[in-house]
């Protein structure tokens, strides 16, 4: 590609944003141009924005550090600047569906780490190996809302990933699940920053994490489903019953998974090898967040562990181990996968690799704003005229928040946590 499509952040301060950032930074299709969150961020060089809490390992990559952070509730400051937005924004629910909506009424390409859309009809939640074919959906997404460019897609609940690619590996070979039992182990980044005490967590397992459950049972008949016509048709043929708990482990979701099938029964070494040659379209089309090998099978009695696997395939791989029979179900297994990678913005980025394929993101053409990459070094040395439309800019962000998402949660109110929440 001669040229890198130009992408936005909104919510780029939180820990996912931050993790977009990182991860995009060696991306070698997508470029970062636009930044935003909340009106108390905007205005400042990225790098004065998260000062005192960028919590990633690496640093603030150097094409980023100064970009002007934009307040992510005035949409018209992402136009001309780049063709796609990541959303990482940390707001009720209902104030990040019409948030989302407006950038896709706009012409954006939306991809949502948040579960605001994962119910709508028209919406794909997606997994680029599970159900990449529901993208084509997004001709009648577009024609529903009246949109020419603009779509939304959004990915599932982080803690899903780590079972839902190795259990698509058996239904895709004609193994169908009938009935599922998962318990999952969640790592503290889930949580977002700061997440729990370390009074509640040190020394301690918390048996509830809000809304989990639901998702995890919801989502994946969602993952699953079918296009049909102008909504998806979820798969109510699997049930699945959730435990959801957080752990003291920094990263990595784990799930204990006990499986029943509807009809054929594979044996341990069947599921093993399906698992070992498992491939799907992102591999075929070799899409650069792909890993290699989707699914890694671990054969020691005590693996997958997080510390050890969660960065197996750069953290874009589920690593899976202990299978063994069932005395209640048929099989039992354990899977991992890093959850703030392929559960949030390594996974998306896949997703939008995905996209990009399939034509529905522009290629990366010349933005007419030719100050979309204007930079701050020290003091403020930009024009005049660009320090009043930012000022306007934050007015603008202002009133949307009082008209449209009025009576919610301040986008700017307490500790600026834009999409700290993970586990979303």
């Amino acid at each position: 590609m001669s040229q890198k499509i130009s992408v936005g952040v909104i919510g780029a301060t939180g820990m996912v944003g931050q993790n977009y950032i990182r991860l995009l930074n060696d991306n070698p299709w997508f470029e970062v141009a636009f930044v935003a969150a909340s009106p108390r961020s905007a205005g400042k060089p990225y790098r004065e924005a998260v000062a005192g809490r960028w919590h990633m390992l690496t640093d603030i990559p150097q094409a980023v550090r100064d970009l002007v952070v934009e307040d992510a509730g005035n949409v018209r400051a992402a136009l001309g600047k780049c063709s796609l937005i990541f959303s990482a924004v940390d707001l009720e629910k209902e104030a990040v569906r019409k948030l989302e909506m407006e950038y896709a009424s706009k012409g954006f390409a939306v991809i949502s780490n948040n579960s605001a859309h994962r119910q709508t009809e028209d919406v794909p939640i997606l997994i680029p190996e599970v159900n990449h074919e529901h993208c084509d959906i997004i001709p009648a997404q577009q024609k529903h809302y009246g949109w020419t460019k603009g779509l939304i897609m959004v990915k599932p609940n982080c803690s899903v990933q780590s079972y839902m690619i190795p259990i698509h590996a058996l239904m895709q070979k004609g193994f169908r699940i009938g009935r599922m039992i998962v318990t999952t182990l969640q790592g503290l980044s889930g949580a977002g920053y700061p997440g729990p005490s370390s009074l509640d967590i040190v020394d301690n397992i918390i048996p509830y994490i809000s809304g989990e459950e639901e998702k995890s049972e919801n989502e994946p008949r969602k993952v699953l489903g079918k296009v049909m016509g102008n909504r998806i048709v979820p798969d109510e043929s699997i049930s699945i019953s959730a435990h959801c708990t957080r752990v003291p482990v920094i990263d990595g979701h784990s799930a204990c998974i006990s499986i029943e099938f509807a009809g054929a029964k594979p044996s341990a070494d069947e599921i093993k090898e399906v698992w070992r040659s498992y491939r799907s379209v992102p591999q075929k089309l070799g899409l650069p967040s792909a890993p290699q090998q989707p699914i890694v099978v671990r054969n020691e009695i005590d693996r997958p562990q997080p510390r050890k696997d969660r960065d197996a395939e750069n953290g874009m791989a589920i690593v899976v181990g202990r299978l063994r029979p069932c005395k209640v179900f048929d099989y039992r297994f354990v899977g991992l996968s890093h959850n703030t990678v392929r559960g949030a913005a390594g996974g998306a980025i896949l997703m939008a690799e995905l996209l990009k394929v399939k034509g529905y993101i522009e290629e990366g053409k010349k933005l007419k704003d030719k100050g979309q990459r204007k930079k701050v070094k020290g003091k403020s040395t930009e024009p005049r005229e660009e320090r009043r439309r930012q000022k306007k800019s934050r007015n603008e962000g202002k009133r949307f928040q009082r008209s449209a998402v009025g009576g919610l949660r301040s986008y700017g109110q307490g500790r600026e946590q834009e999409s700290s929440k993970l586990k979303r």
